[in-house]
């Protein structure tokens, strides 16, 4: 039996195998595995499951940390909310939590290993990083956190990276590509809808979703509500993206890539969150399918 090795296998000298191969015996027909080995024996005659030879097939997914800056009574630390990963994890991925590294190299090597990555959700970006004046009601990203998350945007557009941003991170999305934001809804739109309620976490409003679009692959037909809160939103929408569900108000809500070589989808809402329903996990199902290539089937969710 030769099929399946790689390296040398000459007599007298070791096997060295590099990486796996699946190989046959001629005589009983088994498969088996040949693994990452060097200089020992391997028994090509014992049944390996088709499974147990192939590489893991999930894809890694990328999340960016939150941060907050070293104060007085606590040193400084990075975090992420639960849902997020628990969310990738459930669609079908593998999550990579990313600190807000400092070196650009290091972002592009980390990079190199991931097949998509979430831009999460936060406090809000600082206007004046694209020339607009900083509004009373913000309550900013730690500096640190933006600084690298406005390097991550950029790269991730560069590489053609598939990508979903949620709240600020679609706004982040938008922003990148040469879209700008309104700063505060309340004043900007007078006559939008409420899109936060400080005394509600679990504050919904309903959701008009675009025909043909990822949003009506998720959500169908029939009254749609998701969780809001937010006070910033996308004004002038950047080149490359479509809008595909707004608030009854107009108030974007999702975008997605007309680009045809980069997937890039994004949402206001939070489908990861406490108050998100059974049926906002689709979006994150959406999303793994897109960063692998295949089509996810509806199927009704109780």
């Amino acid at each position: 039996m030769t099929d399946g090795l790689v390296g040398g296998d000459v007599a007298g000298e070791p096997f060295h195998a590099v990486g796996w191969l699946p190989a046959r015996d001629s005589a009983s027909g088994a498969e088996s595995c040949l693994g990452p080995t060097l200089g020992f024996h391997i028994d090509l005659t014992q049944d390996v499951s088709k499974e147990e030879c192939e590489m893991d097939s999930k894809p890694l997914i990328g999340l960016n940390a939150d941060y907050r800056s070293a104060r007085r009574d606590s040193s400084a630390f990075a975090f992420l909310g639960a849902g997020y990963f628990n969310s990738i994890t459930k669609a079908g991925g593998v999550p990579l939590i990313i600190p807000p590294l400092e070196e650009a190299a290091d972002l592009e090597r980390l990079l190199g290993m991931v097949d998509g990555v979430v831009l999460c959700g936060g406090a809000d970006l600082d206007p004046r990083n694209d020339g607009f004046m900083l509004h009373p009601s913000q309550r900013l990203l730690d500096g640190r956190r933006e600084r690298f998350d406005r390097l991550l945007a950029g790269f991730l557009a560069d590489r053609r990276i598939p990508t979903f941003g949620i709240g600020c991170g679609m706004q982040l999305i938008n922003i990148t590509l040469g879209g700008n934001l309104y700063l505060h809804i309340s004043e900007d739109l007078p006559r939008a809808l409420p899109h936060l309620d400080a005394m509600d976490t679990a504050h919904r409003h309903a959701l008009e979703v675009a025909p043909g679009s990822l949003m009506e692959r998720v959500y169908g037909e029939g009254e749609i509500r998701v969780n809001s809160m937010h006070h910033m939103a996308i004004d002038e929408l950047a080149p490359g993206l479509n809008v595909t569900a707004r608030c009854p108000d107009g108030v974007v809500e999702a975008i997605e890539s007309n680009m045809d070589d980069w997937f890039v989808m994004g949402t206001q809402f939070h489908p990861q969150g406490d108050s998100a329903s059974a049926l906002d996990l689709r979006v994150f199902e959406e999303f793994i399918a897109g960063v692998v290539g295949n089509v996810v089937n509806m199927r009704m969710v109780a």
